[in-house]
């Protein structure tokens, strides 16, 4: 029955951009937001009963070539019937901050109308991800499929390659003054051109020799720390990736928010890195006493998400 079925949103808490040069990643649910599927009330007079992003995402699906494995997989007759109908997603997950609205909207989709309902018994994540990358590619241009994995399952992923991905055992950290939070830039952004700059500079030898291995040898870095627990090394490797993006991806930071991300790198009372394609949306910062962030951070509008 449609609506019944919350999906939250998500973070990815490391392996932005280096993801898609095969860097581990690690992401996981977010439940502060969430989005369902629901139909509009007949007395809803004021608001037109027909979707039209949805009737465009619909049109996208139903006009793929060459995705077998989609078309067997949605049954796109009924999809279409109930857009018809009134159907519409409603969500309190903000459109264009990484946080996954495009991500929940294709698991709540795939969800309701795959054809197979078995499929989401199956051990094969792969073939899940795929799945839902060609779905979720309708927003981005491409699509890794990781966000609406995450949202559909509701489970944390741990990507090892680009070929091995597995459910996630985050480790259970305390109640300690410092940790991880979201920093709100109030911006939003859109991830497609973003994404585009990056392929853009990988066709540059030297950036895939020089930036590109340190991207991908600090987001490493901080995975194996944050899995096991050990907030010094954290502390540590959070601090170079912050480095390293201030670096080599500066055309993705939020130009109000870099003089702010270049002090916390000098002060050392907190460190800033992308939450997502960046540009705007949101981002993750770490810092051993949020009460010193309390003080820096004066005027900005930051949520802790892990203590330690």
């Amino acid at each position: 029955m449609i609506g019944l079925r919350k999906f939250s949103s998500k973070i990815l808490l490391f392996g932005e951009y280096s993801i898609i040069k095969n860097s581990m990643a690690l992401a996981t649910p977010y439940r502060i937001f969430e989005g369902q599927l629901k139909f509009r009330q007949q007395e809803d007079a004021s608001k037109s009963s027909v979707d039209s992003e949805l009737r465009a995402f619909a049109s996208y699906l139903r006009e793929l070539k060459n995705k077998k494995a989609l078309q067997a997989a949605l049954d796109m007759d009924t999809l279409e019937f109930d857009i018809g109908q009134g159907l519409f997603f409603e969500s309190t997950i903000p459109q264009g901050f990484g946080v996954g609205s495009s991500g929940a909207l294709c698991a709540s989709i795939f969800d309701v109308y795959q054809r197979d309902k078995n499929i989401n018994q199956s051990t094969d994540l792969l073939v899940l991800r795929e799945i839902l990358g060609q779905m979720e590619a309708h927003f981005h241009g491409a699509s890794s499929g990781l966000d609406p994995l995450i949202c559909y399952l509701d489970k944390p992923l741990l990507l090892l390659d680009k070929n091995t991905i597995e459910v996630a055992r985050l480790p259970v950290y305390g109640q300690g003054r410092g940790g991880i939070f979201l920093l709100n830039t109030h911006r939003p952004r859109r991830t497609e051109p973003l994404v585009h700059l990056f392929l853009e500079k990988c066709k540059d030898r030297s950036y895939l020799n020089h930036d590109l291995l340190a991207l991908i040898n600090a987001t490493n870095s901080c995975i194996h720390a944050f899995l096991e627990g050990n907030v010094g090394p954290l502390l540590e490797n959070f601090k170079k990736l912050s480095e390293v993006q201030f670096v080599s991806l500066r055309p993705m930071i939020p130009g109000l928010f870099q003089n702010l991300w270049q002090k916390g790198l000098e002060e050392e009372k907190f460190f800033l890195k992308l939450c997502g394609a960046g540009g705007g949306g949101f981002l993750l910062g770490i810092t051993h006493d949020f009460k010193v962030v309390r003080e820096a951070l004066i005027g900005q509008e930051f949520r802790p998400i892990y203590y330690f």
